[in-house]
């Protein structure tokens, strides 16, 4: 008797646009195919262990409520090991979600994260659920590492942003794999203008005034700091821009590299790139494009024999 093929989810790592996940979850349980297992990288995890928790309906009317002020609200700076400590992002998740030991929860889950003095990749398959979800979002130069077993950790997209091995060895016979960052590359550095001068960042709306204030003044401060732009030349980007370019290009470069080893049965990739890194407050749009992703790939995944045919 041929016994069911085990259908594990892999999603993948990118900031703001990991709201696409939540996306392609629904679509493909509005095809009722149900994931066995469930594993992410950085903000893959985080809604990966929603979604393991029992959590996603109320982590959605979350998602789907962020604004400008509360995003800001998270952001417990630190400039030591990282701009963000990450505590705030954490301490909600516990305390507004379920934290189970990730061998409790009602699929298997699991996260990867990046060993800093190593470079090892950890997979993170017990113990706390929201540590692991913290370590494994930890992005370098934005949040400070994570502390685990007497381990430094970071983002686990640093090794693996798409963690199809991590699904195959949980038992995976057809994974899903979700890629958000298929079509980001250069796309955070900014065009030059007209005159060769560098186009205005794009405005992140905060409807806070105390937070506007705070992001003008740091924004002009940095700007008396610089020397006045000369239009011959490229414009240099800015720290945080030339950081995620630079993660993004090792991300899809590592990804590309992967998959040609150890290809997922389906690949679905969102087309977020004029998400920004903190466009969590976006989270509409990036459902929307996650659904809309996952359905184009229905008719395979009925080949396949999964869903309503």
């Amino acid at each position: 008797m041929n016994r069911k093929p085990v259908i594990g989810l892999a999603l993948g790592s990118g900031s703001a646009r990991g709201w696409a996940h939540i996306g392609v979850i629904r679509a493909l349980q509005q095809a009722g195919i149900k994931p066995d297992l469930v594993c992410g990288a950085s903000i893959g995890a985080v809604v990966g262990a929603a979604y393991a928790l029992g959590e996603l309906d109320r982590f959605e009317q979350w998602a789907r409520g962020l604004t400008g002020r509360t995003v800001f609200s998270f952001m417990d700076f630190k400039l030591a090991g990282g701009m963000l400590k990450g505590e705030r992002v954490i301490d909600f998740f516990r305390n507004r979600f379920s934290d189970r030991p990730i061998e409790a929860l009602d699929i298997p889950f699991a996260a990867v994260a990046t060993g800093l003095h190593s470079g090892s990749e950890v997979w993170l398959r017990t113990g706390s659920t929201a540590d692991a979800v913290r370590a494994s979002m930890a992005l370098p130069g934005l949040f400070t590492p994570a502390q685990r077993e007497g381990r430094l950790l970071v983002d686990g997209g640093l090794v693996n942003p798409v963690p199809v091995s991590l699904a195959r060895a949980m038992g995976a016979d057809i994974v899903i794999a979700v890629d958000l960052n298929a079509d980001i590359l250069g796309r955070h550095l900014r065009k030059p203008g007209a005159n060769g001068a560098a186009k205005p960042p794009v405005e992140v709306p905060v409807d806070d005034e105390e937070a506007a204030g705070w992001l003008s003044r740091l924004q002009d401060g940095f700007a008396a700091m610089l020397p006045t732009p000369d239009p011959a030349r490229v414009p240099t980007p800015s720290l945080l821009e030339v950081v995620l370019a630079s993660v993004n290009i090792m991300q899809v470069r590592i990804t590309r590299s992967r998959m040609a080893g150890d290809p997922p049965e389906v690949m679905i990739a969102p087309q977020l790139a004029h998400l920004g890194l903190m466009d969590f407050y976006r989270a509409e749009e990036a459902i929307a494009e996650g659904q809309r992703a996952a359905e184009k790939t229905l008719p395979f995944l009925q080949q396949l024999g999964l869903g309503a045919v």
